[in-house]
């Protein structure tokens, strides 16, 4: 049988932020029930976290009871936090290489993110900093589609061959809306069986992964079946 023409490599690879290259999720866990308190919604408990990594976020603002009107003081206020403790976010094992490996691939990178880009570009460090030659950081929480729109327009790279990659099911969304490939990475935010079951292009559960796709090494990282979970990258304290 003769197998299908590999995809043409990606023009321009999107990459989100927060759980994608940064492991963020143990400061986003410590910091969050203060921010309840503060904003007046449920905390969260600890054995509820494992749960809450199946939903998106649409559900998951509904599960803490947060009114719409309130999403913007609180991404300020965590964006805020996130400045001040940018020292104690640590890139993902393996994030560094990758960069360096798309990079000199010759495909352009951009980062599409909720946060703040200084800290984005704090917590990258400045080799890792230079390599991304576009950033479309401060979208809203479900400002994401729109900001990943502006940014295509910027770049000049049509929808089909710009490579999003992300660890939540709002990126995921995004991508779809402007009919970009989505990659999902395994290590972050969400659940890797709940995004494998929304059937995302490609599955990454390391970042080698996404720099031999796009080097041509890979044409394609197979789907999970739903239900089925990735092995998640040690975090970078071990545990």
């Amino acid at each position: 049988m003769t197998r299908p023409p590999a995809a043409p490599r990606p023009r321009l690879v999107v990459l989100d932020f927060d759980g994608t290259l940064a492991d963020s999720f143990p400061w986003f866990c410590s910091v969050l029930n203060g921010v309840a308190d503060r904003y007046r919604f449920r905390r969260v408990e600890a054995h509820e976290v494992e749960g809450l990594r199946l939903l998106g976020a649409r559900a998951i603002v509904a599960h803490l009871g947060i009114p719409r009107w309130k999403l913007p003081l609180i991404a300020r206020h965590m964006h805020r936090l996130a400045a001040r403790d940018a020292g104690q976010i640590a890139l993902f094992p393996g994030v560094p290489a990758m960069l360096a490996a798309v990079a000199e691939a010759g495909v352009p990178l951009a980062i599409l993110s909720s946060n703040r880009a200084d800290t984005v570009r704090r917590v990258l460090g400045p080799d890792n900093a230079d390599r991304i030659g576009t950033y479309a950081c401060g979208a809203s929480v479900f400002g994401k589609a729109r900001r990943l729109r502006t940014l295509l327009a910027r770049t000049g790279v049509a929808p089909d061959r710009a490579l999003c990659i992300g660890d939540e099911i709002r990126d995921l969304e995004a991508a779809r809306a402007l009919g970009c490939p989505f990659g999902a990475v395994a290590w972050g935010y969400t659940d890797s069986g709940a995004l494998a079951a929304l059937g995302p292009e490609h599955l990454f559960s390391e970042p080698a992964e996404i720099a031999r796709l796009v080097a041509g090494e890979a044409d394609h990282m197979p789907r999970l079946a739903p239900g089925t979970t990735l092995v998640p990258l040690p975090l970078p304290n071990g545990s």
